[in-house]
C-alpha cells in the first residue's frame, strides 16, 4: 500500500466519514473491548455481519454516507467501508480505503468492476492492514487478520483482477460520482459500477 499522507489524514472526519453523527458516537460508545487491537476487530465484525450488503439482501435504497449506512443497516462495499471507517477514525484509529478491480460476476466476460474495503493502522504493531467487511456468504470468508491477509476477494491476475496500491484517505472521486448518480442499487451493482479508478 502506498501511503501519500501522514497518519493525521486517516482521522479525519468527512461528507461520507462523518463520524461526529449522534448514532456513529454512541454506536462507537458500545464497544468496551479492553485493548484496541480487540476494538478493531470488534468494529470490523460489526460491519461485516451486522450491515447487509444492499445487494444480498435485494435493497434498491442506495446509502452513501457512514451515518446513513448505519441507520439503514445496508450498504454496497463503497458504503460499508465509509460507515467501517468513520467508526474506526471515531476511535482515534487511523483507517483509510482501498480498492480492487474484481471480475463482476465472476468470469471475464461479465466485466469489471471496483470493489471497496479498508485499511487500518495498527499501533501496536507499527503497520497497516487491509481488512474486507464486504460481508461473509457461501464463497466468501473475510476475517480480521495481521499476519497473512483474508479478504473478500483474493486477486486472479489471470482474469485481469487487481489491488490498488494507494492507500486513500478519502473515497476515491469516482466512487462518489456512482453512490451519486444512482438511485436503484440493483441496477447501479449490475450495470453502473466503475470498471477503473481514474487517475
Amino acid at each position: 500500500m502506498k501511503h501519500e499522507k501522514s497518519l493525521d489524514a486517516y482521522l479525519q472526519e468527512s461528507e461520507y466519514i462523518n463520524y461526529s453523527n449522534i448514532q456513529i458516537q454512541d454506536l462507537i460508545r458500545s464497544f468496551k473491548q479492553d485493548t484496541e487491537m480487540e476494538r478493531i476487530r470488534a468494529v470490523f465484525e460489526y460491519v461485516r455481519d451486522e450491515i447487509d450488503h444492499s445487494y444480498d439482501v435485494k435493497k434498491q435504497e442506495v446509502t452513501r454516507r457512514a451515518s446513513e449506512v448505519l441507520e439503514k443497516k445496508h450498504g454496497i462495499c463503497y458504503a460499508k467501508s465509509h460507515l467501517l471507517a468513520a467508526i474506526l477514525r471515531g476511535m482515534d484509529i487511523p483507517a483509510g480505503i482501498c480498492y480492487q478491480r474484481l471480475t463482476l460476476f465472476d468470469k471475464p466476460e461479465d466485466g469489471y468492476c471496483i470493489h471497496a474495503l479498508n485499511s487500518v493502522y495498527l499501533k501496536d504493531l507499527g503497520k497497516w492492514v487491509r481488512i474486507d467487511a464486504r460481508g461473509n456468504k457461501e464463497g466468501i470468508n473475510a476475517q480480521f487478520s495481521i499476519e497473512e491477509e483474508q479478504l473478500a476477494f483474493p486477486i486472479r491476475v489471470e482474469y485481469g483482477e487487481k489491488d490498488y496500491a494507494t492507500n486513500y484517505d478519502e473515497p476515491h472521486p469516482d466512487i462518489i460520482k456512482t453512490l451519486e448518480e444512482n438511485n436503484n442499487c440493483i441496477q447501479m451493482y449490475q450495470k453502473g459500477l466503475p470498471e477503473e479508478l481514474s487517475d
